[in-house]
């Protein structure tokens, strides 16, 4: 049996007034159509602070912070093995423009749950709920 490709990406958790930032995955990519938080792969030489900063820059037009690690998720689609680091995030300068996404909009956590996430993004909101109830 074939040994699924293994991609490293990263997400960012971006908080402003109480709300976080989710995308909508474009046309013509995989799981299009679908929300997620910003980010991508991290790029060879690039530490997942690095990348998550250049991402955001270039999806989202914004200059970021990241803060602290939230999670690494491990997700087994059928064409690939997914290893996402989500770090939660500031903005520092910029407004968040729609440049790669369908869509882009901020929303309250516990409105998180009304929106179709890619299944490894599913984990996250999990965890997101569960830091709510505490």
């Amino acid at each position: 049996m074939m040994e699924k490709k293994k991609i490293r990406v990263v997400a960012a958790m971006i908080e402003q007034d109480g709300k976080l930032l989710i995308c909508r995955r474009p046309e013509g990519k995989a799981l299009a159509g679908m929300w997620e938080f910003a980010g991508g792969k991290i790029e060879p030489g690039e530490t997942p602070e690095q990348a998550l900063i250049r991402e955001c820059r270039e999806e989202l037009a914004v200059e970021i912070c990241p803060q602290q690690l939230f999670d690494e998720v491990e997700y087994d689609y059928p064409e690939m093995h997914l290893s996402m680091l989500v770090y939660t995030a500031s903005i520092l300068s910029g407004v968040p423009r729609r440049l790669e996404h369908m869509e882009i909009c901020w929303v309250a956590p516990e409105e998180l749950g009304q929106f179709i996430f890619c299944p490894a993004d599913r984990e996250i909101l999990d965890k997101i709920a569960a830091r709510r109830r505490i």
